[in-house]
Order: C-alpha cells, then structure tokens, then sequence
C-alpha cells in the first residue's frame, strides 16, 4: 500500500498534467478540423489520430532505445512519425491563436505541455524492463550481488537462466535481424551487467 502511495505520488502530477494538456491540445486540433471541413465526428476523428499518432511514436522511441535499436544520429521512423505529429499538433493549435505572440505562445502551451508530460512517463517505464511473453523460469538461486560473485569462484549460468536467456537472445534476433547486446539482453531478463555479460559469452561461444 506504502509503494503504491508513493508511485501514485510521484507519477500522478505527470498524468494529471498530461490529461489536462491533451485535452486542451485535443480541443484546438478538433477545432481547426472543423473549420476546414471536417465536421462532426470526422474533427474528433482527426485530433485522436494526430495525438494517439504522438504518443505511439513517442512510445516506439523509448523502445528502441531500450532494446538497443536506435542508434546516434540515426534518425528513425518513430523520430520522423513523432516530428510530424508534433508539426501537425502546434499548427492546429496555433491556427486557433490570435494573431499575436502571446496569443500564439498560449495556443501552443497545452501542445508542448502534453508532449513534455508523455516524455517524462515515457522516460521513467524505460527504467522498468518490460515484460516478455515467455514465462520466466525460477531465477532466485542465480541472481546474486557483485560482491558474492567476487568471493565465489566462477561458474557457469544456471541451465534454466541460460535456456529461457537463449530463447530472448533468439527472439531478439529473429525480430531486428541482428545479435542482442548486452544491454537489451540485461534490460529483459533483469540481471547485472556481469551475469549479462556471463550469459552472452556462454551463448555466444556454445
């Protein structure tokens, strides 16, 4: 109850703040539809898809950089798609402004307001690995600390861990067509950087 307490606390700002800016930046791109044409439920339809589009790519990115799949200065189609979403939000927000600065710096505030806010959930469940759809063996016995590893000799990777790591290793392949490094293959299983490190090796030269 105390852990829920605290992360409702911590994240609950973040997604009242998102809720109230998507709805303003919601209301300004269903309301330009509608001044150009699109009318009834087509306005609502179009300030859905341009922001759900937002928050999707903005989703995809943080996945990618999870899995170790973006790569610097790469540009990726979620960056383009996030862009264009982005372009597309402040353009009709900005349509609804008077024409002066600070008719158009308010008319964009809920737009960026509701960007920044997915970002930062965003940033923070890149921490937490997600959960894979294999079911995950009994680790207990072999998630140890790096100062129990330093005492004990060097063994290799229980057979359980190694098994359903291979199975990752092969999904992670068979989805982006190369190897999983060491840091998307520690993101999914939950381990430290040396029995990730372990796993790796152990598979690599099997």
């Amino acid at each position: 109850m105390r852990r829920f307490a605290c992360r409702l606390l911590d994240t609950g700002p973040v997604v009242i703040l998102a809720v109230i800016a998507g709805a303003g930046s919601f209301t300004h791109i269903r309301d330009t539809a509608a001044d150009h044409g699109q009318t009834g439920w087509m306005s609502w339809a179009v300030a859905v898809c341009i922001d759900l589009t937002c928050v999707m790519a903005a989703r995809e990115r943080q996945r990618d950089k999870t899995t170790g799949r973006a790569r610097r200065g790469r540009i990726t189609w979620p960056v383009l798609v996030l862009s264009g979403g982005i372009v597309l939000s402040l353009a009709a927000n900005l349509a609804q402004a008077e024409p002066t600065v600070w008719g158009w710096i308010t008319a964009a505030t809920p737009a960026a307001a509701f960007l920044i806010a997915v970002s930062m959930l965003e940033r923070r469940m890149i921490a937490r690995p997600e959960p894979s759809p294999v079911a995950v063996p009994e680790l207990a016995p072999v998630l140890e600390t790096e100062d129990e590893r330093e005492d004990e000799p060097e063994a290799e990777p229980a057979p359980a861990l190694l098994d359903y790591a291979r199975r990752v290793a092969d999904e992670h392949h068979a989805r982006h067509g190369k190897p999983i490094t060491r840091d998307a293959l520690r993101a999914r299983l939950g381990v430290s950087n040396q029995l990730a490190s372990d796993l790796l090796h152990t598979l690599r030269t099997a």
